[in-house]
């Protein structure tokens, strides 16, 4: 439910709209000019207003102005029986979400609402976000390579240049990119995240720079994209490499002009966005054969920074272990919970290839399914990864490199919990907490058959 408001001087326009927004569950109030649009909007907040271009005693493109000033978290759409190109563009310029010519038919009417909303809830969600105290969103630790991090990203977050961060699945990427975000002076503007591998390829174009109606089978309504929502703010693609080579080419044509086209539109759009990207992929291999373009990773990679495995900051584990102890006992009212001397040497000497993700999710499981005060090796063994012993069995030394030694053991952890689930990849990546493109890819290097498993 919304609270809207349609300003009009045409009693008719305002009678016919007032029932279908009513409709759709909201509550609808309505002004006959520019006066008593201001004097209702002094006194009471609402998320969308309606609004005619034409009123007896206001230019509407001014008052539309004065209200984004008052309520710039709100949504506009313009309305008008003598539309123009001309109109339209000053509209949106200014802040306006849509252009509607009078009378709207009922399905543009509540598409367009209902996309002005959307926009307004995520919005407010980043403005929410943003407010509240994250202690998850701080980087714990205190090894070298972590004060490392926390310096380049202190350097970083006082300028507006792009940053590409790297590293494996579960080392804590989003982690710095927030924290980047948090302390540079565009933080009081939107955050938004977008996961290139867990977008189809016939979609992303359209989630990154949004479509106009009738664009594509499905586009109903005018939709804005990421850069468009993200304007003034910072953008944090993950995954990047797992995004089409259509769509970086028009990423990189937004990072050099910071302009762009909607799916299906013409109107050029200029936008200001910080771009942070990461990646769990071997950025040279992939440009060697060619999915992902040489140009695009220079634009990205300003600023570098690799956040390395958790098995390279081991002075970390026991801070790391602690610091989730105390989090997930007071979470889930399980008491204080302590790891002994055995269990606290078995999870430094783990393995870790799901790396802080994987102790973090270790952690809350022996909490909330060990019953006694203390925790230990015995405990960790019972509930680590998903197939108990297949996964905290020994590993035979045989002089290989620690690398080498590494990858024959995430090799063995894979290949136990495809069994577990009967070799489906999608539930298997859930319960390793990866993504399931990543997954495929690991399948794929270790050359492992799934049908045989």
């Amino acid at each position: 439910m919304a609270r809207i408001l349609i300003v009009d001087d045409e009693e008719n326009i305002i009678n016919s709209m007032t029932p279908i927004l009513q409709d759709e569950g909201h509550v609808v109030f309505s002004g006959k000019n520019g006066e008593e649009a201001l004097s209702f909007l002094k006194k009471n907040e609402v998320d969308l207003i309606i609004l005619d271009v034409w009123l007896p005693d206001a230019d509407g493109i001014e008052l539309l102005e004065k209200i984004k000033k008052m309520y710039p978290e709100s949504a506009a759409i313009m309305i008008s029986g003598h539309g123009s190109i001309d109109i339209a563009v000053r509209s949106t310029r200014i802040g306006a979400f849509d252009f509607l010519e009078k009378p709207p038919s009922l399905d543009r009417l509540v598409t367009s609402v209902n996309n002005a909303l959307e926009q307004v809830r995520l919005r407010r969600e980043n403005i929410k976000l943003k407010k509240k105290s994250f202690v998850d969103d701080d980087m714990i630790g205190y090894s070298n390579h972590v004060n490392e991090i926390k310096d380049i990203i202190r350097r970083a977050a006082k300028t507006n240049a792009r940053v590409l961060i790297t590293g494996e699945s579960g080392t804590g990427k989003e982690l710095v990119a927030k924290a980047i975000f948090q302390l540079s002076n565009r933080s009081d503007k939107p955050f938004l995240k977008m996961n290139c591998a867990a977008i189809p390829d016939e979609l992303i174009e359209s989630e990154l720079f949004g479509h106009e109606r009738g664009s594509f089978t499905g586009a109903v309504g005018r939709r804005l994209g990421k850069f468009e929502l993200a304007d003034g703010g910072t953008l944090f693609l993950d995954e990047v490499c797992d995004m089409s080579l259509s769509a970086q080419a028009k990423v990189l044509r937004v990072l050099q002009e910071q302009q762009f086209e909607r799916v299906g539109g013409s109107e050029t759009i200029t936008v200001d966005v910080r771009v942070i990207a990461a990646t769990n992929v071997d950025i040279p291999k992939a440009i060697a054969e060619g999915k992902f373009r040489e140009d695009l990773y220079y634009r990205l990679n300003v600023i570098p920074i690799h956040v390395p495995r958790l098995t390279e900051r081991k002075d970390d584990i026991e801070v790391l272990i602690n610091y989730f102890i105390e989090r997930f006992s007071q979470e889930h009212g399980t008491g204080k919970k302590v790891i002994t001397e055995d269990g606290m040497e078995f999870l430094k000497e783990y393995p870790w290839p799901g790396n802080v993700r994987e102790l973090k999710n270790i952690i809350e499981r022996v909490v909330i399914m060990v019953s006694t005060e203390e925790i230990k090796a015995e405990d960790i063994q019972k509930n680590i990864g998903s197939g108990g012993k297949d996964h905290t069995r020994e590993v035979n030394y045989a002089g290989g490199s620690l690398k080498e030694t590494r990858e024959a053991f995430e090799k063995d952890y894979i290949i136990a919990a495809l069994k577990k689930n009967e070799g489906n990849v999608s539930v298997t990546a859930r319960e390793l907490d990866i993504e399931r493109t990543n997954l495929h890819r690991k399948i794929k290097q270790y050359n492992i058959n799934v049908e045989k498993l």
